[in-house]
């Protein structure tokens, strides 16, 4: 049996609230528990998105499959000194996304349309449309699958980079220790590796979500505690929970 969890911290933003499961965990079992954002996101510049030559108005829809996406389409356009037409259609692959819009135009009197939080159910809606050439703002660590998707059903678009993912500073962590690390997304062990290249694991435990962040931590030869999701566990909080009872 590992020994006794005391301390977490979980490279995600701080909810900034009790209602959330890892509050839960931490009263339930008198832990610890922080939050660090071990990545964050800049905008790409529009000097350098010029050279993407790509013409933003060119497109009369837009997908958004993030916050993020949605913030910096219109920085971009504000940069380039570009009027987006009320006629614009928007694509959102889910209803929150869709709301988040309410920042920047008149909900109501705009063409917007999303799907029920997957991909798959937002390609449905813009099959549903004209076959306009769509544009698809992103970063520079776009899941390939969406290309994909877009491709596979035939919907033209353009691939537009307007931000990327970076490695946070974390040097005052320097000399803080954690029974366990919680990461999200290889980018978050590319980032722990960056400001600690000499770090070992030894007895810290490790919790990853999704396969793409658990072959970025045995490439790097970390030790997998937690995996989620899995068949018992299909929250990160889930599977931590289900751990930290274990070894109690």
């Amino acid at each position: 049996m590992a020994e006794k969890v005391k301390s977490i911290l979980i490279t995600i933003q701080d909810p900034g609230n009790e209602k959330n499961p890892y509050f839960d965990i931490a009263k339930k079992y008198k832990i610890k528990i922080d939050y660090r954002t071990f990545i964050h996101v800049e905008g790409i510049p529009a000097i350098d998105f010029r050279q993407q030559r790509i013409d933003i108005l060119d497109h009369p829809g837009v997908i958004f499959t993030s916050r993020n996406a949605v913030d910096h389409y219109f920085r971009m356009a504000k940069e380039m000194r570009l009027t987006i037409p009320n006629e614009m259609k928007y694509f959102c692959t889910s209803e929150a996304i869709a709301f988040y819009l309410q920042k920047y135009i008149l909900f109501r009197k705009r063409k917007i349309f999303y799907g029920s939080g997957t991909f798959s159910s937002l390609i449905e809606v813009i099959l549903k449309q004209k076959g306009e050439k769509l544009l698809l703002p992103c970063s520079d660590l776009l899941n390939q699958t969406i290309p994909a998707e877009l491709e596979k059903n035939g919907i033209s678009h353009s691939k537009a980079n307007m931000f990327k993912t970076v490695c946070s500073d974390l040097s005052d962590l320097a000399d803080v220790k954690y029974d366990m690390l919680v990461f999200f997304s290889p980018s978050d062990i590319e980032s722990l590796y960056k400001n600690f290249p000499k770090f070992k694991q030894n007895t810290t435990r490790i919790a990853v979500f999704g396969k793409t962040t658990a072959d970025a931590a045995a490439d790097n030869k970390l030790r997998i505690d937690v995996m989620a999701p899995n068949p018992k566990s299909p929250s990160m909080s889930a599977a931590i929970e289900k751990y930290i009872f274990e070894n109690k």
